[in-house]
């Protein structure tokens, strides 16, 4: 989404009385670019053309339309350059990050902060989740990093400052790429080891269709908050998984509620048309004596098979 949330025009400094001016004068674009701004060079100008400004008073009379420069200083390689006072002019017919709150020039670190703010919640959220998914099981964990993401992202695309749209940003990050990791795993625990592949491709398949629909929605909605909007809303609709969604078999066997576990167990199997197995058959509430298991970071390390898996893992991230 930040190619167009923060995508950066052509841009150069605004002028008030240069607009009047031009329109006296009868330039074009690019005639006025090239009679009142430093060192431009069509499409692509360099730093100095977007960020700085001929220091002259164009409030002068008697400037002439065909060089305005010459007929204030003379020589146009010695005119001093100023910065941009009064905001800048962009080429783009609707409105980015970018453009709403001046994010170039002396500021245009403040973009690749905006996206470094999601990508640590990315990372924050991707180390943490797997903990709580552990702990309060894989359902609830979806519906509230769902709810979270999409209640943030409405608020990013209302967002009345910078600041508050990197806060929001950032807390969209934090959930967003845990509630994703948190589907994985509930459908991975939904089906056996053969199918889990093929599981895992179709999950992956909609954030591909996903990112083809995102193209075609920016090229039609040229103004990033109503982007973030349209692309935050439908997260609401997952909420829904509450009514429809069963908890993961597997994290319920695991926390000794075995009568829960059989019931999705049975739901599926009639879904599928199967009749169980007989090692199903044999779950029952005796097995739901003893200590339930304590999620701890020290299971990813704990044994070999799942120490090589955790290393390779965080090598290829």
């Amino acid at each position: 989404g930040i190619f167009f949330l923060g995508f950066t025009p052509e841009h150069h400094c605004r002028s008030l009385r240069v607009a009047e001016l031009s329109q006296r004068c009868g330039w074009s674009l690019e005639e006025q670019l090239n009679h009142t701004v430093p060192e431009w060079s069509g499409h692509g100008g360099d730093f100095s053309s977007r960020c700085r400004r001929y220091e002259v008073d164009w409030n002068a009379t008697g400037i002439s339309c065909t060089d305005p420069l010459g007929s204030l200083v003379g020589n146009r390689s010695t005119v001093p350059l100023g910065p941009c006072r009064d905001g800048w002019v962009y080429d783009s017919p609707g409105t980015t990050l970018v453009t709403e709150f001046n994010l170039v020039c002396e500021d245009s670190w403040k973009l690749d902060l905006f996206q470094s703010c999601v990508n640590a919640g990315f990372f924050i959220g991707s180390v943490s989740i797997g903990y709580l998914a552990d702990r309060f099981g894989r359902k609830l964990c979806l519906l509230v990093t769902v709810f979270i993401s999409a209640v943030s992202g409405v608020l990013m695309a209302s967002a009345p400052s910078y600041s508050w749209a990197v806060i929001f940003r950032l807390v969209q990050g934090l959930v967003s790429k845990a509630g994703w990791l948190t589907g994985y795993v509930l459908i991975a625990e939904f089906v056996g080891p053969n199918y889990r592949r093929a599981a895992g491709i179709t999950y992956q398949l909609a954030f591909t269709l996903g990112l083809l629909i995102l193209t075609a929605l920016a090229y039609a909605l040229p103004h990033w908050r109503w982007l973030q909007l349209t692309v935050t809303l439908p997260n609401f609709f997952f909420l829904l998984y509450y009514w429809c969604l069963p908890e993961s078999p597997r994290w319920l066997i695991a926390q000794k509620q075995n009568d829960k576990a059989m019931e999705v167990i049975k739901h599926i199997a009639k879904g599928n048309k199967k009749k169980l197995p007989l090692s199903f058959q044999n779950l029952s509430s005796e097995d739901e004596d003893g200590e339930k298991p304590k999620p701890s970071f020290l299971d990813l390390v704990r044994t070999p098979q799942i120490r090589k898996h955790t290393f390779i893992l965080m090598y290829s991230w």
